[in-house]
């Protein structure tokens, strides 16, 4: 619901701050107080048309805020109207465009009267609403359509050309037996070639190392015997006993590193022809990884997807065969789904249309026509239209001149749709209308207001005695300056308020008799 609303300098209004709660709160006040101009910023809150006339004489530019409680979280969105330049807009601190508020807006806020963000004006909700009203089934013919498209999917894939076919199954086929002659297993392999590149690139120089080494270890003049010679002079004498003992465990630890060293040298192989082919395999392996993948593993991976690429297309006759099939008999299903999703919206058309005139009739609108029209194999165009007087034919919602009745249409559809979005904010709703009609409207918006946030912009108290909260408009001049401010109103303000809505009089004391009876008595 919308918690809070914080105005600048937007036409009359200098600075309005309101708190709103739940429930149905009326807005009043004397005409050109600035009422309307109250939805007027909740519409560009919901990414409604700026315009730099909406900035207030002298002042720069206008700025909405608007508090929104989504859930167990708050959505702050802020629009900014300069005198010169393009409009601003914020949510939660961040800029947006004014089609991503437009967006948001139609989760949290119906506006009805002379805005353009009623959503029940869009096709698409239309028919959903007539669909939740109906209790129209669609899962059948979501699934239809899921199974047509992914039989669809297939045979695209397959490929539906048979040269570009032909073509792409040559060069798979090329592509499989270079791989396959390569005959790649192991993605570590080319690090085990390189390992051997090295030995057998440089064995003479190994083994060269290999006979340095064991001469200096294993010579008669080398490490183990000059070791040998150390131990024997160490050897039985006390004060030396722990240094004999490291000797002795370094000697042994040469004599291993000898034989080590010994018997590397003599397996390096100069073998020539060896690391001809190392080289040669090698090159192989980068030759593929530069046409098929980064890595060695990558290259493997290409190969069992060419492989199932080229089955597929291979066996794609037999395939296509039986996708067709397949795709036939999705047809039908889906041609079924459709002829019983149209025929229930068909029914369900007239009977929404005749819980929706039941209201119209209380709403002041005794002689209006509502039809929900149905077309195509599934339904799926659906249309509200409205002849809101006789003698003319019933013309789409989106079309209505007045907006005093489109609103008391939309209030009517709500009174019999079950969905809506948290907040709905009704202007000229109660235009031309008076007397029981007007306690009609009121206590219909009572009634929306048990689920939803309601705001309602109206000059009849008939209307406004039926609000939880009332919020009065005050337009005032201060020097050469004129001042819009907001009040709540309870208590003996409220009634005085209403006693002017009654009488134009409220120090009127039958007028604020007529207004304190008016208020006792519409409650649900």
């Amino acid at each position: 619901m919308l918690s809070e609303l914080a105005v600048s300098d937007l036409g009359v209004i200098g600075q309005l701050s309101l708190v709103l709660d739940a429930g149905m709160t009326a807005v009043t006040g004397e005409t050109g107080a600035g009422k309307t101009l109250v939805v007027e910023a909740i519409d560009l809150l919901m990414g409604g048309r700026a315009d730099p006339a909406m900035v207030r004489h002298g002042a720069q530019e206008a700025v909405v805020e608007g508090r929104f409680v989504v859930g167990h979280s708050e959505v702050v969105i802020r629009r900014v109207i300069p005198a010169s330049g393009r409009s601003r807009a914020y949510v939660d601190g961040s800029l947006a465009t004014a089609a991503a508020l437009a967006d948001l807006g139609r989760s949290m806020v119906d506006l009805y009267g002379q805005h353009d963000h009623q959503s029940l004006l869009s096709p698409a909700v239309q028919r959903d609403a007539l669909d939740r009203f109906g209790e129209v089934d669609l899962r059948p013919l979501i699934a239809a359509r899921a199974e047509l498209a992914g039989i669809d999917r297939q045979l695209a894939e397959l490929g539906g050309d048979e040269r570009a076919r032909a073509r792409e199954i040559d060069l798979l086929a090329f592509q499989v037996d270079e791989l396959a002659a390569a005959g790649l297993s192991d993605p570590d392999e080319d690090e085990h070639l390189a390992r051997q590149e090295d030995a057998l690139a440089d064995a003479l120089a190994h083994q060269e190392a290999a006979l340095a080494a064991l001469d200096a270890l294993d010579a008669d003049e080398g490490a183990v015997a000059g070791l040998a010679r150390a131990l024997a002079a160490l050897e039985g004498r006390g004060p030396f006993t722990p240094l004999a003992e490291q000797l002795r465990g370094l000697q042994a630890d040469l004599i291993d590193l000898a034989s080590s060293v010994r018997a590397q040298g003599e397996a390096i192989e100069d073998d020539p022809a060896r690391l001809e082919a190392v080289q040669l395999r090698r090159r192989q392996i980068h030759d593929l990884q530069r046409k098929y993948g980064d890595t060695l593993a990558e290259v493997i991976e290409f190969q069992s997807e060419a492989q199932a690429r080229l089955a597929a297309l291979e066996d794609r006759d037999r395939l296509a065969a039986e996708l067709d099939r397949r795709r036939h008999e999705a047809h039908a299903a889906l041609a079924g789904a459709q002829r019983r999703v149209g025929a229930a919206r068909r029914a369900a058309a007239p009977r929404l249309a005749e819980a929706t005139l039941g209201h119209l009739v209380e709403l002041a609108m005794p002689r209006a026509l509502l039809e929900v029209e149905v077309d195509g194999a599934d339904g799926a165009d659906v249309s509200y239209l409205l002849a809101a007087n006789p003698g003319g034919p019933p013309r789409p919602l989106a079309k209505v001149a007045s907006g005093g009745e489109l609103a008391r249409t939309m209030l009517a559809l709500r009174l019999v749709l079950s969905d809506a979005p948290p907040t709905l904010v009704f202007d000229e709703v109660d235009a031309g209308i008076g007397g029981a009609a007007a306690t009609a409207v009121g206590r219909s918006l009572a009634t929306l207001a048990t689920e939803h946030q309601v705001l309602v912009v109206t000059h009849l108290p008939q209307v406004a005695a039926w609000a939880g909260h009332q919020v009065g408009i005050t337009k005032r001049e201060v020097g050469e300056t004129t001042v819009t401010e907001a009040v709540v109103l309870d208590g003996e303000a409220r009634q005085i308020e209403v006693a002017r809505m009654l009488s134009g009089s409220p120090d009127s004391a039958t007028a604020r008799r007529h207004a304190a009876e008016l208020l006792g008595a519409s409650r649900l």
